[in-house]
Parts: structure tokens; C-alpha cells; sequence
């Protein structure tokens, strides 16, 4: 077993109704994984311990990004906060001028800021959008 298969198994998965399922391996569970690996290993044909070090360089390595994904996704959600916060009592108008009104309230979800407006009508807060 290689990193390359820790990460596939890692990897996002469907579940019985048909939503996507995200697993992820811990790096306790990696360092497991690599101990029962070694443990298991063909004495006759042992890996190299330049692999064992390649493995956990690699493990390291998506850990960061991982950490780096979750401060990035902390700082969109500051984002789409603070636009949230600028439009309130504010009229937007929708790219093609279909939709139209003063921002009552906002809420944020994985597509981005919805606005409400006073008449009733939700808004992507997205590109296009006109705000006075």
C-alpha cells in the first residue's frame, strides 16, 4: 500500500442515496496504515526506507493543503460576510434587470450570498449584479 492508495481511498465517495461522502485519513491513521504496512511487508523483498520517507513526505504534504483549503474556505466565508453586510438596505438588480429590489436580508450558502428582497425575490449575489 503507497500513499497513492491512501488518497484514492480518501477521496470523495457515494453513498446508498446517492450524495456525495468526503472520508479522510487522520495522521494517526496514515502512521497505522505504514506500521501494518512494514509489519506485513515480503521479507524477502523489503521496501526501501527512501519510500517509507517519499510516503510520509507525500502524507505531509496533502496535510498542508488540506489546512491551507480550510483557512482559504474561512476566509471566502469573510468575505461573503462582509458583502453581505454592504448591501443590506441597499437596491441590487439583477445582469439582465429581471429582478430588482431592496435587500431585506442575506444569507450564505456553498453557491454564495443570496440576498432577499423586499418584494419577496431571492438573488445570487454574483458577477453582473447592480447595487445602489
Amino acid at each position: 500500500m503507497n500513499v497513492a492508495s491512501v488518497g484514492a481511498a480518501a477521496v470523495n465517495q457515494k453513498t446508498a442515496g446517492g450524495a456525495e461522502k468526503t472520508s479522510t485519513v487522520s495522521y494517526d491513521n496514515f502512521l497505522r496504515l505504514l506500521l501494518t504496512q512494514m509489519k506485513n511487508q515480503d521479507p524477502t523483498d523489503p521496501m526501501k526506507s527512501t519510500e517509507y520517507m517519499a510516503q510520509l513526505a507525500t502524507f505531509s504534504q496533502v496535510e498542508q493543503a488540506v489546512k491551507s483549503n480550510e483557512k482559504l474556505d474561512a476566509l471566502l466565508s469573510s468575505f461573503a460576510l462582509s458583502q453581505a453586510d454592504s448591501v443590506i438596505g441597499r437596491t441590487v438588480t439583477s445582469a439582465d434587470g429581471t429582478v430588482s429590489g431592496q435587500v431585506t436580508s442575506v444569507k450564505i450558502t456553498s453557491q454564495g450570498p443570496w440576498a432577499t428582497l423586499s418584494n419577496g425575490a431571492e438573488l445570487l449575489l454574483g458577477q453582473g449584479i447592480v447595487v445602489r
